[in-house]
């Protein structure tokens, strides 16, 4: 199984397809490689299957599904997360690729696809993207004293359920994914707000109230710290063991 150099865990890779026959190619073609595949066959079944088993490392999503389309999957994904998303679809027109990039994806791949170059290009965003700290679950436990739910954007903050906004959620997973690194400011304004030419002040707003929610003292935070001029990093707890 490939699994995750920091935390030793498999990756889990999210195939998101109307067609079965789509989903159990890309199954055969990514267990040998190592992966754990989860699968949907609508966009509502790949939240409920997030809800349920937790958050993937990656996810390969369709565009042309019915009820949720992947465009909509991929928007109601990230109103809780910054989750790695390859668009894998028969679309191969310039002005929807180049929207999807922009937009939503790290990469888009047409079908057909090719086994080996399917499994490099999720080998690559995995790698660009890079380890999640914490054990990928439907809560996430940083510690005693927080545990995150990233689909129903809530943290529960020494044993009380606090409701995070989905700018707050978003910026939590990426921190908490890159926990123990520096985190610039410059990349989670391009990721928050990927559309909107945010500025910092707007950023240190957003990461002021969510200090507000989940610390126990705001003004000298223990898992946001400041690293000042530069950005912010969120502390990985299995260091402090």
């Amino acid at each position: 199984m490939l699994r995750d150099n920091q935390s030793d865990e498999i990756k889990i890779i999210l195939v998101v397809d109307d067609s079965p026959y789509i989903v159990q190619a890309v199954e055969h073609t990514l267990r040998p490689s190592g992966f754990e595949v989860r699968t949907a066959l609508s966009g509502e079944d790949a939240l409920m299957n997030i809800k349920r088993h937790g958050l993937p490392h990656l996810a390969l999503i369709d565009l042309n599904m019915p009820g949720i389309d992947g465009f909509q999957l991929c928007e109601a994904i990230h109103e809780f997360s910054d989750l790695p998303i390859i668009m894998l679809t028969a679309i191969d027109d310039e002005a929807t690729v180049v929207h999807g990039l922009d937009n939503f994806a790290e990469d888009y791949i047409v079908k057909p696809f090719r086994a080996t170059e399917l499994v490099a290009r999720i080998k690559r965003v995995l790698r660009r993207m890079g380890d999640f700290a914490y054990r990928l679950e439907p809560i996430v436990t940083i510690d005693d004293d927080l545990q995150i739910d990233f689909p129903n954007r809530q943290a529960v903050v020494r044993e009380e359920q606090v409701q995070l906004t989905p700018t707050e959620t978003k910026l939590l997973y990426i921190l908490i994914r890159n926990a123990g690194r520096t985190v610039t400011n410059d990349f989670l304004l391009r990721r928050v707000w990927p559309e909107d030419d945010a500025f910092e002040d707007r950023l240190h707003t957003h990461i002021y109230r969510l200090r507000r929610k989940i610390e126990k003292s705001p003004k000298d935070p223990y898992y946001i710290i400041s690293e000042w001029g530069t950005g912010y990093s969120f502390i990985d707890t299995s260091l402090k063991r």
